[in-house]
């Protein structure tokens, strides 16, 4: 087998396995480059002191040789050059490099030229920049400096044995010195490379960690329930939910929708939070607005949980949300994490049950009911034509009317025949409305316009009555429109029925707003209003202050409202009579 074939072979094998070497990232490289570059300085000056201090030190009143002055003097001007250039110029960083290192070890083999041997200082150095070499170029101009060092030394070696006589050991140790050099250099490569695979994995991990930041904060901030975290007494952390489930406005960066989530800036303010205003503005307005919340929160002791019912202040806008479930779960940290619960969910689901149960009893009930009652307002209709009929015979004689001991007795059972068929209308109404409970067990929510479906509502039911409307806004909502109509025909009705009773003139106010996140929808009136007595009593079943009345009526309404994840509650420090429904707004993609 050829000898020189297969060195080439061989030379070839390494050279493409060191070509496939992975690179440090610039970042790195510059780093690194700096580094090596004010090293490379402070050698060049470390040179020139020493030999001049070498001088002085043998007593020689002559300098140095013009060699070693003219070397050392180019080496540190190009030393301060490459510097400076290397801080200032950011591209081909890496031929900068190549460059300086080259230059380093030519400097390097001619103070070995003006040593005369290999010096062990000198020898150091090589290494220094064999090492550097392979950890700051790629793995074939790394091979190309080493193999220039090598070259230098070894060629130095035979030069003296040309002009002087050949020493073994010099040559020996220009061999032995080679040799380290390659071994230094292959070391270097390896570790150079391990290093590369740990930075990637390093930044592969950071990435994901990122990545995972990201995630977590985006589903912290899109979750139905509300997230807030104390730390040493402040809120470091606050998602949209806990914004709207506490009607606090929102100016958060954190809980905007519409802006990306930036995972760095999160931190950053969930470790300063006195930087943080928005979270600095929610924890002001929760301590203002919820101080016994916050105060609970901050009373629990460490390495303990509590949950609890925590029902929101009644206020005039007040939210859509009655209640919240709040649970306070203690971190390892020292820091508390709060949950919010919005329980319009379980009540609108107890709601359901509650409407199907009902439901199926009283279609039971009314159909056993039913057969009766109208058996009995058949016959009370039958006997009022026939007390009618027997008027209208006995017209035609005046006097026999008048003389007839029967006659009065008629009239008299008239009277009770139609209270009779009234009463059996009553309950005949009472039976229609509980009947509702069961015609519409789950809510069909739809999207309402209120804008444009309430005047087509008013002009179908209440043409001829005073039902003045104003809006001014564009609110839509989710809610079953033929629940919704039962809900304000009866709010209407109540409005005009106990106006009447105040005023000659009744007449019924319809106002529509926005307040936070929630549609408010006023019917007002005229009327005296309900008595303090009778707050705590008005939306239970069968209880009503009016003769006429049945009693199910705000109750239906509020079952009704309860079902499609509302509210109806009665006002009291409005200066009118007051019924107030609030539905969660409903904001369309388009809108503006």
């Amino acid at each position: 087998m050829n000898p020189v074939k297969s060195a080439s072979n061989l030379i070839t094998v390494i050279t493409d396995y060191i070509e496939q070497d992975d690179i440090l990232p610039v970042p790195q490289l510059r780093k690194l480059g700096l580094i090596y570059s004010s090293y490379r300085f402070i050698v060049s000056l470390f040179f020139m002191l020493m030999v001049y201090i070498t001088v002085r030190a043998d007593g020689s009143p002559s300098l140095p040789s013009f060699l070693q002055q003219t070397v050392l003097s180019f080496y540190v001007l190009l030393s301060l050059i490459l510097l400076g250039l290397f801080y200032t110029v950011g591209k081909h960083m890496r031929r900068q490099l190549a460059f300086g290192l080259a230059l380093d070890v030519i400097i390097l083999s001619l103070l070995l030229y003006t040593a005369g041997a290999p010096d062990l200082q000198l020898t150091m150095l090589y290494m220094v920049v064999v090492a550097a070499s392979f950890m700051l170029l790629h793995g074939s101009q790394a091979l190309i400096i080493t193999l220039l060092a090598i070259i230098f030394v070894i060629y130095q070696q035979f030069f003296y044995a040309i002009a002087n006589s050949m020493s073994l050991a010099n040559l020996g140790n220009a061999l032995l010195m080679s040799a380290s050099f390659l071994a230094v250099g292959g070391l270097s490569w390896s570790i150079s490379q391990r290093l590369v695979q740990l930075e990637k994995v390093a930044a592969t991990h950071v990435k994901e960690v990122e990545r995972l930041n990201v995630i977590n904060q985006e589903v912290i901030t899109q979750m139905a329930n509300g997230v807030i975290v104390i730390d040493s007494q402040h809120v470091v952390l606050a998602n949209l939910a806990a914004y709207q489930l506490l009607s606090i406005p929102n100016h958060s960066s954190l809980a905007s929708t519409d802006t990306a989530i930036n995972a760095s800036n999160i931190h950053k303010n969930s470790l300063n939070t006195k930087n943080n205003k928005p979270l600095s503005d929610f924890q002001q307005q929760l301590n203002e607005q919820h101080l016994q919340l916050f105060d609970a929160c901050l009373s629990i002791a460490a390495g303990q949980s509590r949950t609890f019912v925590y029902e929101l202040p009644a206020v005039a806008n007040a939210s859509v949300i009655g209640k919240l479930r709040v649970e306070i779960i203690h971190l390892k940290d020292d820091s508390k994490l709060i949950i919010l619960e919005d329980l319009r969910r379980e009540q609108a689901s107890a709601q359901q049950l509650k409407l199907a149960s009902l439901g199926q009893l009283t279609a039971s009930i009314a159909h056993e009911i039913r057969n009766p009652l109208a058996a009995i307002s058949q016959a009370s209709q039958l006997l009022i034509e026939d007390v009618v009929e027997s008027e209208t015979r006995a017209g035609a004689t005046l006097a026999h009317i008048n003389s007839d001991p029967l006659n009065s007795e008629t009239a008299n059972n008239h009277e009770l025949y139609k209270m009779i068929f009234s009463q059996t209308k009553r309950v005949n109404r009472i039976i229609e409305d509980v009947l509702k409970l069961s015609r519409q067990q789950t809510a069909n929510q739809q999207s309402i316009v209120l804008a444009d479906w309430m005047p087509i509502f008013l002009h179908n039911y209440f043409q001829g009555h005073d039902v003045f409307l104003h809006i001014n806004t564009q609110p839509t909502i989710s809610f079953d429109t033929h629940q919704l109509e039962q809900v304000l025909i009866n709010l209407i009705n109540n409005g005009l029925r106990y106006s009447s009773y105040a005023h000659p003139h009744a007449f019924v106010e319809i106002e529509i707003y926005c307040a936070d996140n929630d549609v408010i929808i006023d019917v007002l009136d005229e009327g005296m209003g309900v008595g303090a007595d009778d707050l705590t009593h008005l939306f239970n079943p069968f209880f009503t202050t009016d003769k006429a009345g049945t009693g199910l009526g705000l109750y239906l309404s509020q079952a009704f409202c309860e079902a499609n994840h509302a509210r109806l509650l009665y006002v009291p420090d409005y200066k009118k009579t007051c019924f107030r429904l609030i539905a969660p707004a409903i904001y369309n993609e388009t809108a503006g």
